[in-house]
């Protein structure tokens, strides 16, 4: 056998799956189509982890308490940002009949959530400019915001650190059954292994898990990234008639980030009349950016009736994936051990390798980094303070970029006011010299996304 485990997808709940699978001494690596790791997250720098107050089904509850109660630990030992902050969950006026706050806080205390408090609209003390008309909302002080493709990566460098095999860029198109596992055909190779574990929602390759309960109910998402000028220090969330629902929120940037969801398709214009109808301190000046996206409410499946032939399946899109994603990767840990026998590594190292955040530091430790190497002085994105020596570390790190989209995630270049146009050109030809690539050749995202398309004299430098 090539390998013991095969992981088919890179996303957030793959790669921990890997980091959970890599402290045992089992041969694992992880097929993922794109250019990169933690595609599947927010491309915000920051997600919501809830405590399973909102969510109805049961055992997707328990996923999101289950990571929602460890997350502190993990996110300090991968050096990944997390805070908590005051949640508020508003129904407004117009709903009152449906009593989702009555229910929400009934389920709560059944599953004994702790926390949490109920209380009307005349007895909210919320430092908000709102025009939100309310009944009846519950605070509670268990979510918080963390940044998910950190997350992401961070289990991704470890995995590899400590053995995984990820291959990249390369797409699963057929798995068979044979004598003693399976024999999986990607675009570029031929494996076999004893356990497969896919990741990949829907397709199940024809090896019989029907498992399509999940409809992908998705509703629409218009996000709206709003800059520093306007103030956001807590979570707020918004009921609103016929599934429309407001999630605000800030940053680690200090900026807030805004989604207004939607059952039916809706304009720019229509969305930002929704956020300013209840946030009127919003004007367009603030918005940065914003984009399109769909907010899926799936159930998370962990499928196992083909576990005695050595396949596991996880099924469903669910915005609170990232919340989810430890109980799901610990689940298929005890999963696989029992069905592969294998010992712990002695040799395991569980910490991400060091990282440096220029704009985090204090003026005494930027001074003895630069001393250590100078081009930790030379500041690229001005918005966000991103320093060369920050790309090229991004660069030359585990599972390192390889891509601008990649950099963008890892350092949070060309995310500022300015979008890029100082700093695009810049860091395409970092990448460009890292990588020993002409700069025609540097990918946005993924295969034909060039950046630029060709050169009109053939210059050394841009």
């Amino acid at each position: 056998m090539d390998y013991d485990v095969l992981i088919l997808g890179g996303g957030i709940v793959g790669c921990s799956i890997a980091y959970e699978l890599s402290k045992y001494s089992l041969n694992v690596s992880i097929i993922e189509k794109e250019l990169d790791i933690g595609n599947d997250v927010s491309e915000t720098n920051a997600s919501l982890i809830f405590d399973g107050m909102e969510i109805d089904n049961d055992l997707n509850y328990y996923m999101e308490y289950y990571g929602n109660r460890n997350m502190r630990d993990i996110t300090r030992n991968f050096n990944v940002p997390f805070k908590r902050f005051k949640s508020v969950i508003f129904e407004e006026n117009s709903i009152e009949n449906k009593n989702f706050i009555e229910k929400m806080y009934a389920r709560s205390i059944r599953r004994g959530i702790k926390g949490i408090q109920k209380v009307s609209g005349n007895n909210l003390k919320f430092g908000l400019d709102t025009k939100i008309n309310f009944n009846k909302a519950i605070i509670s002080k268990n979510w918080g915001v963390i940044c998910p493709y950190d997350l992401s990566i961070a289990y991704g460098e470890i995995a590899f650190d400590n053995g995984v095999n990820f291959r990249l860029g390369e797409k699963v198109v057929e798995i068979k059954k044979i004598s003693k596992g399976f024999k999986v055909t990607t675009t570029k190779n031929k494996f076999t292994c004893k356990f497969v574990i896919n990741t990949i929602p829907d397709d199940d390759y024809k090896l019989g898990s029907k498992i399509k309960k999940n409809s992908h109910k998705n509703n629409n998402a218009k996000c709206f990234l709003i800059n520093k000028k306007f103030k956001f220090k807590d979570i707020a969330v918004i009921l609103g008639e016929d599934e429309e629902r407001i999630f605000i929120y800030p940053n680690f940037n200090g900026e807030t980030v805004a989604y207004v969801i939607t059952k039916n398709e809706i304009s720019y214009e229509e969305a930002f009349e929704k956020l300013q109808n209840r946030f009127p301190a919003i004007n367009h000046n603030y918005i940065n950016n914003s984009y399109n996206k769909q907010f899926f409410n799936d159930r998370i499946i962990i499928d196992d009736k083909l576990i005695s032939k050595g396949y596991i399946k996880i099924d469903g899109k669910n915005y609170g994936t990232v919340t989810m994603t430890q109980f799901i990767a610990n689940t298929i840990r005890k999963m696989v051990i029992e069905n592969i026998p294998s010992k712990l590594k002695k040799d395991f190292y569980g910490k991400r390798r060091e990282i440096y955040r220029f704009r985090d530091m204090t003026n005494e430790e930027r001074k003895n980094l630069i001393n250590i190497n100078p081009k930790y002085g030379k500041i690229i994105c001005l918005c966000n303070q991103v320093t060369e020596g920050e790309i090229i570390d991004s660069i030359r790190r585990p599972l390192g970029a390889r891509t601008i989209d990649g950099i963008r995630k890892r350092t949070g270049v060309m995310k500022g006011d300015c979008c890029g146009s100082y700093c695009m050109s810049k860091v395409i030809s970092i990448l460009a010299n890292e990588t020993n690539k002409d700069i025609t050749e540097i990918l946005e995202k993924s295969d034909g996304s060039n950046m630029i398309m060709s050169r009109i004299k053939q210059f050394n430098e841009i």
